[in-house]
């Protein structure tokens, strides 16, 4: 039975609908959906979480969006929360193939967001889903009027050498191994390792608020992910390097980076949107690695950025909107 974990600093927004959908593949989603707590509706923001997130993580951004005049749909991920997974240990972050991904955002489009939402339809991403929405963009596949990605995974900080690390993951790949956790890799999910030193926020708060709230799913908050996902990734990024892949995005996107982060490049970020067509950038000074979780000021300035961007002027012809060239403010 699908279910929301609520917990003492993290309520379920009210109005909350849970809804069972299942892939071309046949993996069960867990998604969710509100509607707006203004008398008037905007349309539908439609989110797209990271690595190793879970809906519960997004009640105070669900709040925010609703409050704006969005219905808002939320759902996990294949391999996190409480969706299907495609190892016996649901504590693996695993996926074979980044097209998987595309697989899940297509049955939330055809089950949840075509038929029971109104439109315009906007996509917000956050790090791996921002790498999987740009990338469904270029392709002309994006559901979405306008995306709006925060920290987008377009390359990782974390790994040092990321030419060995990749060659590494496809070389343990091929030897059978890519259900293993990544070496040194264990079940500890990251949003419940203590505060002092964490890559993710400056807001101790905030930060206590989604341990308790990744305690409350257990292995849904997933710990650290298997060779294949590595591999998997680091053939998403190489391809999201592409100058001529970039180009084709037509989609208008507000890109916004952190200035501090330190899971993914910010200066990978800012190349990408140096080559961007139909794009503006923001890097936020300070910020960590998940915006929508930092401390009142970046997030202030978060929903500024989101607020002048979405919804947007409507009017749009069959090419696509134009927007204006990547700017970089911060």
């Amino acid at each position: 039975m699908l279910t929301l974990r609520p917990t003492p600093g993290n309520p379920v927004p009210p109005g909350a609908r849970l809804v069972p959908v299942e892939t071309a593949d046949g993996v069960s989603l867990r998604a969710a959906t509100w509607q707006p707590t203004t008398r008037g509706v905007k349309g539908t923001v439609c989110l797209l979480q990271g690595r190793a997130e879970f809906i519960e993580k997004y009640f105070e951004t669900i709040s925010d969006l609703r409050a704006r005049g969005f219905c808002v749909v939320a759902f996990d991920w294949r391999g996190q929360g409480d969706s299907g997974r495609q190892v016996r240990d649901a504590h693996k972050g695993h996926v074979r193939h980044f097209d998987d991904y595309r697989l899940d955002l297509k049955a939330i489009t055809e089950t949840v967001l075509v038929p029971m939402m109104p439109e315009p339809h906007f996509g917000l991403a956050h790090s791996m889903g921002g790498a999987v929405a740009l990338t469904l963009a270029a392709e002309g596949r994006l559901p979405f009027r306008r995306l709006v990605t925060v920290a987008p995974m377009l390359a990782i900080r974390m790994v040092r050498w990321p030419a060995g690390a990749s060659l590494l993951a496809r070389g343990l790949q091929r030897l059978g191994l890519g259900r293993c956790y990544i070496p040194f890799g264990t079940a500890v999910s990251i949003a419940t390792k203590p505060f002092a030193g964490n890559r993710l926020s400056t807001d101790p708060v905030r930060y206590a608020r989604n341990a308790e709230a990744a305690r409350a799913v257990g292995a849904g908050a997933v710990g650290d992910p298997t060779i294949a996902w590595l591999a998997a990734a680091f053939r998403a990024m190489r391809r999201l390097a592409d100058p001529a892949l970039i180009r084709r995005i037509r989609t208008p996107c507000l890109i916004v980076a952190a200035g501090a982060d330190p899971v993914c490049s910010t200066p990978a970020v800012e190349r990408f949107a140096a080559r961007l067509k139909t794009g503006h950038l923001i890097v936020l000074p300070g910020a960590r690695h998940e915006i929508l979780t930092e401390c009142d000021a970046v997030r202030a300035d978060f929903w500024a950025a989101f607020d002048a961007f979405i919804p947007g002027h409507l009017v749009h012809s069959a090419a696509g909107e134009a927007a204006p060239h990547a700017t970089v403010a911060g």
